[in-house]
């Protein structure tokens, strides 16, 4: 294993490097949050690829696979779907807004209400996301080293919060490009390839598989939907996933380079499947359907190789474990405690903001990677934070892109309706039950219209402004970290 230790060891050396350098690169809160709005298709793309393919759409993906075969494809199939939906769609006008969190959003179009609230939400939702990406770390390093449970997370999990605090999002954008050529050549250039070979290609997979492997519906229409509803839209309205698409030059860069990544995400989905599928023929009874993906790399592929498709998995986890991070903090900096304190600050007082989001990002580091030692499940946390997400901001959110009518007063009673029907429906139902998402998502859009329609229409002034900074003539404004108070 000595050769496959370098590789890992020099990944590692490696992340930390581009931590370093990108702190020399982020001068301003722009480059520091959102790498000054300035990366092109290939990177923007890149990025995007990496930060959605993460743990769960790897080492999950491949457990699916062995689980309910081909069908297993759809988890991360719907997330490709769901960033084919925002680039084409959305993408383009969410860049031109010139913001840096959701909640901002949502304050330009409402009249600066909702913010709070819904920063809390969004807070909760990229807190499981980025505790959910480093538990995973556990996983790999269990595999590498056969390293204790808590040292895996307090090492991968450092690693992650030292170059992510170093650099922002320039650290992340150069990481998670490294992140994806990685996850290309180690998972579908190698592991794809060998493990088919190894199982003795497709004919011998269809001769020791029940057909239902073979069936792209086999994992259920229910479960399917469920995955639609959650993961598509879901990248519709996160934070992790906005907060790249802000870094795009241009409306074209924000479109097409998304949709190169979300077709990238279907190619990766099919992939893990297939791994999956492999390592069913190759090891019929294993334990948990996610021990698939470290089993088969560990035992079939050669040595050299296997270090560099660990590496692909340990990027995978870093790099949705890094976006989910910065999010998080950026969430908890600037519609929380900014908002909370009330503070404004005339446009020529000097003040480090970089300095700011650096130090949230450690507070936040250290509590995702403690929150990681604390919790075991990871299925559950991310189902959370899933629930939460789509239950209490899809409608407040898409309603004000898609609809005039739609006031404060009914996207912040759909925020509060959706998001504790959503908690009050897991625990009748069950933390992991589809009814909580179904229930409280219908809950969230009724009280939104019913709310918006009995409510005075927003004033026609703020929705001039939005529709001015939708069509990209309104510039960044200066305090954009202080949306409410620019309102009042």
């Amino acid at each position: 294993m000595a050769v496959d230790y370098t590789v890992i060891v020099v990944y590692l050396a490696g992340m930390l490097a581009m931590g370093w350098w990108g702190m020399r690169r982020a001068k301003s809160k722009s480059e520091f949050l959102v790498a000054g709005r300035r990366l092109g298709p290939a990177m923007y793309s890149g990025t995007m690829a990496a930060i959605v393919l993460g743990g769960a759409s790897t080492i999950g993906g491949v457990g699916l696979g062995y689980q309910y075969g081909l069908s297993g494809a759809w988890m991360v199939f719907t997330i490709g779907l769901g960033l084919l939906a925002l680039s084409v769609f959305f993408s383009a006008r969410i860049a031109r807004l010139k913001v840096y969190t959701v909640s901002e959003m949502l304050d330009l179009r409402y009249g600066g209400r909702a913010g709070v609230i819904s920063g809390l939400v969004m807070w909760a939702y990229t807190l499981m996301l980025a505790v959910t990406s480093t538990i995973a770390y556990a996983t790999i390093f269990d595999v590498l080293f056969d390293m204790n449970r808590t040292v895996a997370i307090i090492l991968g999990g450092s690693i992650v919060v030292a170059y992510s605090t170093l650099g922002g999002m320039w650290s992340i954008t150069v990481t998670d490009m490294v992140q994806f050529v990685v996850k290309t050549i180690g998972v579908l250039l190698l592991l794809l390839p060998i493990a088919v070979i190894k199982a003795g290609g497709f004919s011998e997979m269809k001769a020791k598989l029940p057909t239902t492997y073979f069936d792209p519906l086999g994992i259920g229409g229910e479960t399917i939907f469920t995955y639609v509803l959650i993961y598509t839209f879901g990248m519709l309205i996160g934070q992790d996933i906005w907060q790249r698409v802000f870094t795009a030059r241009g409306d074209r860069t924000a479109k097409w380079g998304g949709t190169v990544a979300g077709t990238y995400c279907l190619a990766y989905a099919l992939a893990g499947a297939v791994i999956g599928t492999a390592a069913k023929v190759l090891y019929p009874k294993l334990g948990s359907p996610d021990d698939a993906f470290a089993t088969i790399v560990k035992d079939e592929l050669p040595v050299g190789v296997r270090g560099l498709v660990l590496a692909a998995a340990l990027a995978a986890v870093m790099s949705t474990s890094s976006g989910a991070l910065i999010a998080c903090a950026t969430v908890a900096n600037n519609d929380i405690w900014s908002r909370l304190r009330g503070v404004v600050r005339p446009s020529g007082e000097e003040h480090d903001e970089v300095r700011g989001n650096r130090v949230f990002i450690l507070i936040m580091g250290v509590g995702v990677i403690g929150t990681a030692i604390a919790l075991n499940n990871v299925v559950e946390a991310l189902t959370v934070a899933y629930n939460l997400l789509v239950g209490g901001l899809l409608v407040p959110i898409l309603g004000g892109l898609l609809w005039k009518r739609g006031t404060a007063q009914g996207a912040l009673a759909s925020v509060i309706v959706g998001g504790l029907a959503v908690i009050g429906l897991m625990a009748g139902y069950g933390i992991l039950a589809n009814e909580p998402v179904y229930y409280g998502l219908l809950a969230s859009l009724v009280v939104y219209v019913a709310v918006s329609l009995v409510t005075r229409p927003t004033d026609e002034t703020v929705l001039a402004a939005w529709r001015e900074r939708l069509a990209g003539r309104s510039p960044e404004p200066e305090l954009a970290s202080e949306p409410v108070a620019a309102h009042q």
